[in-house]
């Protein structure tokens, strides 16, 4: 009786061992639905000229909510753009976001664009800035 019960036990352990495997391969690996986006965001003058030293703001506003491994996946960054005007995005949830450019002696650029691709490249064509209005001539 003791060895029935002993081979069950051994049998239980090893199930339970590759079950418990299987969840971690699953949670290291992303949850279900989790599905995210690397962006790619070229930043160029009206005249096709890259535009360095951009910064660029980039908001996850809508869509899935996303949790890794406990943990709330980052979902804002702030960086500039390189000399070729691009600035590279890691993975951020896919669904809305919000794209704001900022870049001297340019307009202020900011619009929502919706991504549900694994990549995705946005151009941006930034205008020169306004003449100044003033209601007083």
């Amino acid at each position: 009786m003791r060895d029935v019960i002993r081979s069950h036990y051994n049998g239980f352990m090893r199930n339970g061992l590759l079950l418990a495997i299987t969840l971690l391969a699953g949670a290291l690996a992303g949850p279900a639905g989790a599905q995210t986006t690397k962006l790619r965001i070229e930043v160029r003058s009206l005249s096709d000229k890259p535009v360095n030293r951009a910064s660029v703001l980039v908001r996850f506003v809508e869509g899935r909510s996303v949790v890794k491994l406990g943990k709330k996946i980052r979902t804002s960054w702030e960086l500039k753009t390189n000399q070729d005007g691009v600035a590279t995005i890691p993975p951020i949830p896919q669904g809305q976001i919000l794209v704001q450019v900022i870049a001297k002696d340019y307009q202020t650029f900011g619009q929502k664009f919706d991504v549900n691709e694994e990549e995705k490249t946005i151009e941006i064509k930034l205008k020169p800035p306004q003449s100044q209005y003033s209601a007083h001539q």
